[in-house]
């Protein structure tokens, strides 16, 4: 049986999803990056000034009222879909998320993704709108093409997720 990374033989009970926003931890990046299926790299300066020249446009970084809405996002797909958000914060460069989903955590964090993505898209073209901003090239990349799920399968795990996300980081980034 192929088993995802970090996943038990059992049903899991929350996953911890994190993804990036768009350019903000390029490949290469100082701070370490991750390669898919190899795990974390080191730094690599070459590397990662290729990866900005690929660059479409320039990096996302939300703004407080972006971040808000990408939370108020998430904590309404998981009304929806009848979900146990456990935990959700968005910073300026990335989101993470605590979440109890009867699905693949790709699959969760991909649908999360997609939903902010259209409420960014909206308050972006209210906001051009109210700046007559007609000109304005609206953003086409919010996030980064993927991010992780680990799997968290014990009380004790689910607790200290939930204890990251809600306290651990600071607020005014």
């Amino acid at each position: 049986m192929n088993q995802w990374p970090g996943e038990s033989m059992g049903d899991p009970l929350a996953y911890f999803l994190t993804w990036p926003t768009y350019g903000t931890w390029l490949p290469g990046d100082a701070r370490g990056w991750v390669r898919r299926g190899r795990g974390i790299q080191p730094p690599n300066p070459v590397l990662a000034l290729e990866a900005r020249a690929r660059m479409a446009e320039d990096a996302c970084r939300l703004d407080v009222e972006q971040r808000q809405l990408v939370e108020a996002t998430i904590a309404e797909h998981c009304r929806i879909r009848g979900w146990a958000l456990h935990a959700v914060q968005c910073r300026t460069n990335h989101v993470h998320v605590v979440v109890s989903a009867g699905r693949h955590p790709d699959d969760v964090r991909d649908q999360f993704k997609a939903w902010c993505t259209r409420k960014l898209r909206k308050l972006e073209a209210n906001r051009a709108t109210a700046n007559r901003e007609s000109n304005s090239k609206p953003r086409e990349r919010w996030w980064a093409e993927r991010g992780s799920g680990r799997y968290i399968n014990d009380l004790e795990s689910l607790e200290a997720a939930i204890l990251y996300v809600r306290d651990t980081q600071d607020r005014p980034h």
